[in-house]
C-alpha cells in the first residue's frame, strides 16, 4: 500500500504549539482551564469516534487523520485569531478591548472556516489528493479538523469563565448541546471539495470550493448571531435549523458510506476475472461484516500477524477498486492510470505478505452469518 501521510515532525511541530497554547491558558486561569481541558477532551473523544467509525470502510492513513485534528487546534486557531485581530481593527477601531458584533457574526465565520477549510485545500495537493477518494473522505477530514478547533475554542471559553458554576454552563452549552458544530460547519466545505473533485474545469471547481465556503461561514454566522439575539432565538435556530442540517449531515454520510461499499462490490468481479482475487475472496472483501468476520477467521488460524496481513490485503483491493471507479467515470488521466498500475501490483504484494489467504480458501459470507446468528 502506498504511503500517504503527513511527516512525523510535522505532527511533532503542531503538537507543540497546540501544548504551548493549553500552557498559557492554563497560566492565566488554572482551574477554569483544567475544567475544559477534561470536559472538552471527553466530548471530542466522541466526536472523533464518530468519524473514525465513519471512516471504517475505507480507513484514511492515522498520520493524515492526526494531522486533520492538530491542524484544527493548532493552525486554524492561530491563522484565524490572527485575521480576527485585524478584522476587529477593521470594523471596531474605536475600541480594542471588546469584540464588536460585525466581527462575531461576521469577521469569525469569515475567518475560522477559511482557517479550517484551508486543510482541505492542502489535501487537493500532491499525492495527498489520492486520498479523497469519496464523499466520505471529504467529510472525514473536514469533520476532524472542526472537532480540533472546537476542541481548543471550548477549553479557552470554558476556562475564560469567572467561577466554576459559569464554566460548567459554558461546557453545558458548547458540548452537551453542540459538540459537532464546527464539524458541520466545516462539513459544507468538505461537501464542496467533493463537488469540485467532480469537475473538469478550473472555473467549475473553484466555484463548488467557493459555495461549499459560503455554506460554512452561513452556518457559522446564524449559529453566532442567534446567540447575541436572546434564549429564544438561540434556541429557534438550534431546534429549526442547526438540528435538522445535523440530521441531513447525519444521512448523506451514511448514506455515502453505503455508496463506497456499493463501489467496491461493484468492481470485484472485474478484480475476479483479471486474476486479481479469487471468486471465494470476493464474497468476503464486499462487506464490512464479511471482510471483519474473515480477519477474525485469520487470527484464529494465524494470530495478530495473520490477521494484519489480510486487513491490509482487503484495504489494497478497496484502494484499487477506488481508483478503477475513477477510471470509468471519466476522470482516468495520465496520472491516474499510472496510480491504477501501482495499486495493482500493490494488490500482488500485499497477497504475497499475507499466506493466510490460502487458509481462508474455504472461508464463505454464509460462515460469518452462522456465526452472528
Amino acid at each position: 500500500m502506498r504511503k500517504v501521510g503527513a511527516p512525523l515532525g510535522v505532527l511533532i511541530a503542531l503538537g507543540v504549539v497546540v501544548g504551548l497554547i493549553v500552557i498559557g491558558m492554563t497560566a492565566l486561569n488554572p482551574v477554569g482551564t483544567a475544567i475544559g481541558f477534561v470536559l472538552s477532551s471527553i466530548a471530542m473523544v466522541v466526536v472523533v469516534l464518530a468519524y473514525l467509525w465513519l471512516d471504517r470502510w475505507e480507513p484514511e492513513p492515522p498520520r493524515l487523520l492526526i494531522l486533520a485534528f492538530l491542524w484544527g487546534a493548532s493552525v486554524a486557531v492561530v491563522i484565524a485569531g490572527i485575521l480576527q485581530v485585524v478584522a476587529e481593527a477593521a470594523f471596531n477601531p474605536g475600541d480594542s478591548g471588546s469584540v464588536s458584533t460585525v466581527t462575531l457574526v461576521v469577521g469569525a465565520p469569515l475567518t475560522e472556516e477559511a482557517a479550517k477549510g484551508l486543510f482541505l485545500l492542502v489535501m487537493l495537493t500532491g499525492r495527498r489528493r489520492n486520498e479523497l477518494n469519496s464523499l466520505t473522505d471529504c467529510l472525514v477530514y473536514a469533520g476532524l479538523v472542526g472537532a480540533g478547533f472546537a476542541w481548543l475554542e471550548d477549553i479557552l471559553y470554558i476556562g475564560s469563565g469567572d467561577t466554576v458554576g459559569d464554566s460548567l454552563l459554558t461546557a453545558a452549552m458548547r458540548l452537551i448541546m453542540a459538540p459537532f458544530a464546527h464539524s458541520l460547519f466545516t462539513t459544507a466545505f468538505g461537501i464542496g471539495v467533493w463537488f469540485a473533485l467532480q469537475r473538469r474545469g478550473a472555473g467549475a471547481k473553484a466555484g463548488c470550493i467557493l459555495l461549499g465556503y459560503a455554506g460554512a461561514v452561513l452556518l457559522h454566522g446564524l449559529w453566532n448571531g442567534s446567540s447575541m439575539l436572546g434564549v429564544g432565538a438561540y434556541l429557534a435556530v438550534y431546534v429549526l435549523w442547526m438540528v435538522p442540517i445535523f440530521a441531513l449531515a447525519v444521512a448523506l454520510a451514511v448514506h455515502s458510506r453505503r455508496r463506497e461499499q456499493r463501489v467496491v462490490a461493484a468492481k470485484l468481479p472485474g478484480m475476479v476475472t483479471a486474476g486479481l482475487l479469487t471468486p471465494n475472496e470476493a464474497t468476503w472483501l464486499g462487506s464490512i461484516k464479511a471482510r471483519k468476520a474473515a480477519i477474525g477467521q485469520a487470527a484464529r488460524i494465524g494470530g495478530r500477524p495473520a490477521a494484519a496481513s489480510v486487513k491490509k490485503f482487503a484495504a489494497q483491493v478497496v484502494e484499487l477498486a477506488f481508483v478503477r471507479d475513477r477510471i470509468d467515470r471519466g476522470f482516468g488521466d495520465e496520472r491516474v492510470h499510472a496510480l491504477l498500475t501501482e495499486e495493482t501490483y500493490a494488490v500482488y504484494g500485499a497477497r504475497a505478505a499475507a499466506p493466510a489467504l490460502q487458509a481462508l480458501s474455504g472461508f464463505r459470507v454464509s460462515d460469518a452469518s452462522a456465526r452472528r446468528r
